[in-house]
Parts: C-alpha cells; structure tokens; sequence
C-alpha cells in the first residue's frame, strides 16, 4: 500500500472533534450512529428526540453535543466521509484492483444514502464552506490513492484521473430505481471499461 494515508475529515475542519472523557464519547458515537440510522430511514427531518431516544440519552444530552440540527447533520455526514477515507486506508492488503472496486461498491452506497443528507446541508451552508471542501478533498484524496495503486499494478486504465471516476460513479449512485440490482450491474459495466485492456 502506499505510505500515504488519509486525512480524517473532522482534522482537516476541526470539526465534529470527539469528547475526550469516555463517558461523553460514547454518548457522542451512540448519538452519531442513531442520528445516521435515523436520517437514512425517516429523512433529514427526523425527530431529535427520536434519535435521543435510539441512542439511549435524553434530550438535553444531544444539545450538550450538537446545539442545532445543522451540527448534527454535519457531524453525521463528517462521519460517514471519515469512514469513507479509513476504508481506503484499510484495503491495503488487497489486490490493488479489488481494493479500489471495493472501495467504489462502497461509495455507490454511501453516495446514494447521503444525498439527502447533502442537499439538506446545502439550505444553510455554501458547497464552498470548509465542511464541504474538506470532505470532498478527503474522499478524492482516498480515491485517488486507491486508483493509483490500480493504474501502477497494470490493472487499471491509465489514461483516466479519480476526478473521471468518481464523476461517473457519482452518476450511477444518482439513478432512481426500485431494482438495486440494476445499479450494481451498471457499476460492473462501468468498471469493466475502467480496467486496463
């Protein structure tokens, strides 16, 4: 793998920083990961006392952490892009070419769920603001990683940049279907024309 690694979003913001003392970070992470759940199954606009709820804290608990619903959807869609990037980071072991398919199934699915949770940022925050920049710079700079290491084993198309690919299969995870299986076949097809002939 390269020496490289990659940058945890909330170090490039300093934003969403985990609590220090233990109690706290494990309310936070509980919150993060309810809050998650939540938004992909109820919407942006689901309850805050709802996700207190899953997570096992009161109400007042969640304010502590995130004082708005705004600091709550970005500390969650923060969290997903730091997850993002420490997958690339873990796929160090893998033929470099099934460590970047995995990474990209991977991006189809967190691009499709995340949408929402972008497009609701949005309404308050420029696509220019540093919670943005810094996740779109972790996750091109993950792929990026992932797609050179790809092209130097003679596997992947060389003629082809991470800004290509991560256009095209940001395209695929955008397709509305009622068939899954249909954006995985189209993912395959997609990658078939990436690999080096």
């Amino acid at each position: 793998m390269s020496d490289s690694t990659i940058t945890p979003a909330d170090q490039v913001t300093g934003f969403a920083q985990r609590p220090k003392r233990a109690d706290a970070r494990r309310n936070y992470e509980k919150l993060l990961r309810a809050a998650g759940d939540a938004f992909e199954q109820d919407g942006t606009g689901a309850s805050l006392e709802d996700i207190a709820r899953r997570a096992e804290v009161g109400i007042g608990t969640l304010y502590r952490h995130f004082a708005t619903r705004q600091a709550l959807l970005e500390a969650v869609y923060v969290d997903e892009v730091e997850e993002m990037s420490a997958k690339a980071n873990e796929l160090g072991d893998l033929d470099p070419w099934d460590a970047l398919v995995t990474w990209l199934c991977q991006f189809v699915r967190y691009a499709a769920t995340k949408r929402a949770l972008m497009e609701e940022m949005a309404n308050a925050v420029d696509a220019d603001a540093p919670v943005f920049v810094a996740c779109r710079e972790a996750i091109f700079t993950a792929g990026e990683m992932l797609l050179g290491r790809a092209q130097e084993s003679g596997e992947a198309r060389k003629d082809t940049t991470f800004s290509d690919v991560g256009r095209m299969v940001s395209g695929i995870a955008a397709i509305r279907t009622a068939d899954p299986g249909q954006i995985e076949r189209i993912l395959d097809m997609a990658l078939d024309g990436l690999r080096e002939r």
